[in-house]
């Protein structure tokens, strides 16, 4: 890939060129450092003048149609005037670091709208299923005029909270199920859901998509109340992206909750805490990247390391070890 022209490249990027958007993601997501020092130069540029979008995040359990009910969703923004934008982060393989990426070929319909954007991202074996660069993303699609970014998370687990880090608000979407799949479901990703999609409400799955909902909202009540949430949230709902039953009031609560928190303030610390939580990603994965290119230390690093997988050296000694050589001043 040549160097781009950056002010021809943001240019082109504001003024919705797809492919300028496409081209200044794939510079984000690179591991080449020339490709991210361009990529950092662009989202300064861009920074002061982006507009505000919605951000959502959105994780579920593997089958529970996320995919069906983010293209039946994002139709009915798209239709509604919205432009929307769809980040979804498919698992990397651990070995080859390869990735399916098939999100645009499951959501053929929403791909197609003139209003969306579909941008599928391998996840690089990063914690909670969220590629690192996923916010770079985030913040080029918002310069590009996208008013709402939704980002589909590879699955659900304790790491999967690291979504809620990088958006307004966080859906959690589940299949129609009994008390076993309530317990299967984390707490920690539960006290980070703001809302409670009980997918598949519909068919002869409309009574148990009910019931279930009805559990889940029973468990929220059991939870504590978050000083970022109105009277009535965090909710559960059942909807159907099958048919689009419900998709408008689950719409409409999105909605709800993100203008009270924006109204109260709640929106701005919560953005502002996110900026000081990825500031010091960037400075750890900065740090850690540095000491591996140092010839020292990483040889240091891998005797220490080599010494703790033997069973030699504590863990906690040992990193202690790299700390002080750090840190120690002549």
């Amino acid at each position: 890939m040549s160097a781009p022209d950056i002010p021809t490249l943001a240019e082109r990027l504001t003024s919705g060129d797809r492919r300028a958007l496409a081209r200044a993601i794939t510079l984000a997501e690179s591991q080449r450092a020339d490709h991210r020092a361009v990529a950092s130069e662009l989202l300064d540029r861009l920074a002061p003048d982006a507009p505000d979008a919605l951000r959502i995040g959105l994780s579920g359990t593997p089958g529970v149609g996320k995919s069906t009910f983010i293209e039946a969703f994002g139709m009915q923004l798209c239709e509604a005037g919205h432009r929307v934008a769809v980040l979804a982060v498919d698992p990397s393989s651990a070995r080859s670091g390869g990735s399916i990426l098939g999100d645009k070929t499951r959501m053929e319909r929403l791909s197609r709208h003139p209003n969306a954007y579909i941008r599928p991202s391998p996840s690089q074996s990063e914690l909670g299923g969220v590629a690192r660069r996923t916010r770079d993303a985030m913040a080029l699609c918002e310069a590009a005029g996208y008013d709402i970014v939704l980002i589909e998370t590879v699955g659900v687990g304790q790491s999967e909270t690291m979504v809620a880090d990088m958006t307004d608000l966080f859906v959690l979407l589940l299949a129609p199920g009994g008390g076993d799949e309530l317990q299967g479901v984390k707490r920690g990703i539960m006290e980070m859901a703001d809302i409670i999609l009980i997918n598949k409400a519909d068919g002869d799955l409309k009574a148990a998509a009910e019931r279930t909902r009805a559990d889940y909202a029973g468990a929220l009540r059991l939870l504590r109340k978050r000083a970022q949430d109105p009277d009535g949230y965090p909710k559960a709902m059942s909807v159907s992206a099958e048919t689009g039953l419900r998709l408008d009031a689950a719409w409409q609560a999105m909605q709800t909750l993100a203008e009270w928190r924006r109204d109260t303030g709640h929106l701005a610390a919560r953005r502002a805490a996110q900026n000081r939580f990825w500031f010091e990603e960037e400075v750890r994965h900065g740090m850690l990247a540095h000491l591996r290119a140092d010839p020292a230390t990483r040889a240091a690093l891998d005797n220490l390391g080599a010494a703790v997988a033997a069973g030699d050296r504590p863990a906690g000694a040992a990193a202690a070890e790299v700390i002080a050589v750090l840190t120690r001043r002549d």
